[in-house]
């Protein structure tokens, strides 16, 4: 019996009592069940009783037991117990306990997978660092959380589109292009620059495709240098990304909204809003008016358009594209963002608490790691991959929640020890691929048999349970936008299966001894845990490696 399936039984003794005149309330769509912390206390638990207590105007322990009789003739339950003010503790037999280690196995890659975020249209945007140099450190925890979060939405069932913002426009680009310019004719870095190597080969590559480069009016130089150089940077950003496991669906152009007319017409749909003054010569909007610290500037009094205008274009984009939920997922250093985005939200009509979601990532910090020799002031991202290696990166960032700094020690992401937590669960999913090809060894196979009601040591029992917790913690994940709730889950699971390996045997002790049944259950059972640990691992974008 899966979760799903004892959620449904509650439901049905719950209609069935309404039915029959016993309790008079309004039946949920659904009835959640829990996991006890106490495995004493049962398999499952649900407060269904003390939610609907005060609408059915009864004691609450008095409606679980009244429940709690009709949940005993339900065919699977071994035992329902009514505990503190009216929890119900409900215990399943063996058989019922141990299907689910075949539904599991039947539903495959999509087993975890939840219509929690059905119907919710998000736009996902993270990372969006300026095109103007490698990425680094500080770009990599949004690049693994959001990639994960991106995972957890759609397997919530989420319509969702990821995107990276290219700021592509502004005094960034133009400071960007001068440093090209300048190391193609071999001159310094200019004041506010971009040093390092990696300017250098743009400049060679850039000099190879124009060599008149060095020879052209200044300014034309310029545009040469930035708009050769850009997609070369662009590029290298990509390819980094893409080594890391990360792909965007949209890569948006700040530069489209400007050529486009978008900022432009920002400015004049938010002030048909009634939200934009103008004041000294400039436009301004009206932010305050939505918690926001102070007014701010659309463009200024020489007709400059800031970068808040851009933002606002942007967002009107997005709610253009029909994306009602739109998330932010910004650095550090971006905490006075998250009031002037909301108050953009609030001038375009939207509502800030549904439409427009901003999360910040703290600092992440990586003892032992080496400055780039490329980019020679940074700690670059693919060097990171190259040391550490991409599924002990991610996975490490994937553990801890965003907004809490995080320090790190690359030597010890990089030791393959039970210590290691991404080694520790991709050796449990190693193992139960190495339980399976030495079982076929010995004849054991799932289709020759399985019973369920074999399935009853306590290891076993603790280890259904777990596994079949994923589906509500891969929902709650999603809901909260929190990965590392899956990560500390596939934790759990590989200290619970390691202890039924150690207890529980799958293949035949002797060349003699007979394969049951009961080792043909218990590799369904083995499979399953596999097959959850590689759910749950390429939910973080980690690989579930065959053999370690």
């Amino acid at each position: 019996m899966t979760p799903e399936q004892l959620s449904a039984a509650i439901r049905g003794a719950l209609v069935s009592a309404v039915d029959s005149g016993d309790l008079a309330v309004t039946v949920p769509d659904e009835v959640r069940v829990e996991r006890p912390r106490n495995r004493d206390h049962g398999d499952w638990s649900t407060n269904v009783a003390l939610q609907l207590a005060k609408p059915a105007g009864m004691n609450p322990r008095e409606l679980a037991s009244a429940l709690a009789e009709r949940l005993r003739a339900v065919d699977g339950v071994a035992a329902v117990d009514v505990a503190g003010p009216g929890f119900l503790n409900i215990t399943l037999d063996a058989a019922a306990a141990g299907e689910l280690a075949r539904s599991i196995v039947e539903a495959g890659t999509a087993f975890g997978h939840n219509e929690a975020e059905a119907g919710h249209v998000i736009n996902l945007e993270y990372i969006s660092a300026n095109p103007t140099g490698p990425l680094h450190l500080g770009h990599t925890r949004w690049a693994a959380l959001g990639d994960a979060m991106g995972r957890l939405l759609r397997a919530s069932g989420a319509t969702l589109t990821t995107e990276y913002y290219l700021n592509d426009a502004g005094s960034q680009m133009d400071k960007f292009a001068a440093s090209v310019l300048a190391r193609a004719k071999g001159e310094p870095t200019p004041e506010g620059g971009y040093p390092g190597a990696y300017v250098d080969d743009l400049a060679e590559q850039v000099l190879a495709q124009r060599p008149d480069l060095v020879s052209l009016p200044a300014d034309e130089a310029l545009v040469v240098a930035r708009d050769l150089a850009y997609p070369l940077q662009l590029a290298d950003i990509r390819e980094t990304l893409e080594a890391f496991g990360v792909r965007f669906d949209v890569w948006f152009s700040e530069k489209s909204l400007h050529d486009g007319g978008a900022v432009a017409s920002a400015v004049d749909r938010l002030r048909e809003q009634g939200h934009v003054f103008d004041q000294d010569g400039a436009v301004w909007l009206r932010t305050t008016d939505f918690t926001d610290d102070k007014d701010r500037v659309l463009f200024r009094a020489n007709g400059e358009p800031t970068y808040f205008a851009a933002d606002a274009a942007y967002y009107l984009s997005k709610k253009d594209r029909g994306f009602d939920e739109k998330i932010y997922l910004l650095g550090a250093d971006h905490h006075g963002y998250i009031n002037r985005l909301k108050a953009i939200a609030a001038c375009a009509g939207d509502d800030p608490e549904h439409n427009i979601e901003v999360r910040i990532g703290q600092l992440v910090d990586l003892n032992g790691a080496k400055l780039s020799k490329r980019a020679g002031n940074i700690i670059e991202l693919r060097d990171l991959i190259g040391w550490i290696g991409t599924d002990a990166i991610r996975y490490s960032l994937a553990r801890y929640p965003a907004d809490s700094p995080l320090s790190l020690d690359g030597e010890e992401l990089r030791k393959q020890t039970n210590d290691n937590p991404v080694f520790y669960v991709q050796y449990a999913h190693a193992r139960t691929a190495n339980v399976a090809r030495l079982a076929a060894e010995d004849g054991v196979h799932r289709a020759d048999g399985f019973d369920a009601s074999l399935l009853g040591d306590p290891t076993e029992a603790a280890l259904l349970a777990v596994l079949g917790d994923f589906p509500r913690v891969v929902a709650q994940a999603a809901h909260l936008r929190e990965p590392h709730r899956v990560a500390r889950y596939l934790e759990e699971l590989a200290a619970r299966f390691h202890k039924w390996y150690d207890t529980c045997r799958v293949r035949p002790m002797t060349a003699d001894e007979e394969v049951t049944d009961l080792h043909r259950t218990r590799l369904w059972l083995n499979d399953a845990t596999r097959q959850v640990l590689a759910n749950g691992l390429d939910l973080l974008g980690v690989s579930a490696p065959e053999r370690m």
